[in-house]
């Protein structure tokens, strides 16, 4: 499962899971800081990641 963080939630928390989910990315990684919900979900469509935010 690749799995796509919020920018809500820690970099951190990507570093603690990257051994059980190595293609995970957060948004502010891909350059979507500044992105709305909607472009954020359309990419997460196009990637087949799973979106996670708080």
């Amino acid at each position: 499962m690749k799995l796509l963080f919020d920018q809500n939630l820690s970099f951190r928390l990507i570093r603690r899971i990257i051994d059980l989910f190595p293609e995970s990315k957060q948004v502010r990684e891909l350059g979507l800081e500044n992105a709305t919900d909607f472009e954020i979900f359309e990419y997460a469509k196009r990637k087949r990641l799973c979106n996670s935010n708080f």
